[in-house]
């Protein structure tokens, strides 16, 4: 019997993953109406197998928990981490980038990189400060900027974004120990927002989720590049 509000909402969803399951031509159905940024995501999805698909939608766009996932899919929590790790997996396989990181704490720093890099993207730098942050953007495009908002010597994160996206289109993932700063209405808005003291496997799922849904073309102003140099 369904209970609270939550077990009705696992239970639609297992409910219309029983319908979508009968009728297997929706897994391969046509978009042709798509714009651009959406057919390319789209693509992006129909290239990771179906049940990492389905566990890394329930999880990253709809919000459930690994526990709720495994609810709606009739499988353990682990299982339901271990495919939400796989579509992760098969997505950084797609959309393999550089990163930059913007962050004055070295453990912090050392910390991010790993991630990073066991995720299959490239680390093409590592910041203190402002002035270092917009050295390493007259040097390097990076795909993907992961920024702390206080940095070494008092110069703002926020602020060296705000420069950094007024010459180049990239997504941002903050990761600090003061979100509340981003309460006072000026830019920019964060889409992604990580508090430390955060968790890996969380840091994982929004890194996965700023390369996959991010609509901005940053692969294709690199590709300009190159065709003009």
């Amino acid at each position: 019997m369904i209970g609270d509000g939550e077990n009705l909402k696992i239970a639609l969803y297992r409910l219309l993953l029983g319908i979508w399951r009968a009728a297997p031509t929706n897994a391969h159905a046509e978009h042709s109406g798509a714009g651009e940024s959406e057919a390319a995501a789209r693509r992006n999805l129909d290239a990771i197998s179906v049940w990492p698909r389905i566990a890394f939608l329930l999880n990253a766009l709809e919000g459930f928990s690994l526990a709720e996932v495994g609810r709606i899919l009739n499988v353990s929590e682990p299982v339901a981490g271990a495919l939400v790790e796989a579509a992760n997996s098969e997505i950084a396989d797609q959309i393999a980038t550089t990163v930059l990181i913007i962050e004055d704490e070295p453990l912090v720093a050392l910390d991010l990189r790993g991630i990073v890099e066991g995720l299959g993207h490239g680390v093409v730098g590592v910041a203190r400060t402002h002035k270092e942050a917009m050295a390493a953007i007259a040097m390097t495009r990076p795909g993907l900027i992961l920024a702390d908002i206080q940095l070494a010597d008092g110069s703002s994160g926020i602020e060296a974004v705000n420069e950094i996206l007024g010459s180049l289109s990239t997504p941002v993932i903050f990761v600090t120990a003061y979100p509340e700063r981003f309460l006072n209405g000026e830019p920019p808005e964060p889409a992604f927002l990580i508090a430390k003291p955060f968790s890996v496997d969380g840091l994982k799922a929004v890194i996965s989720q700023a390369l996959f849904f991010d609509k901005r073309s940053h692969r294709k102003d690199a590709d300009k590049t190159a065709s003009s140099s």
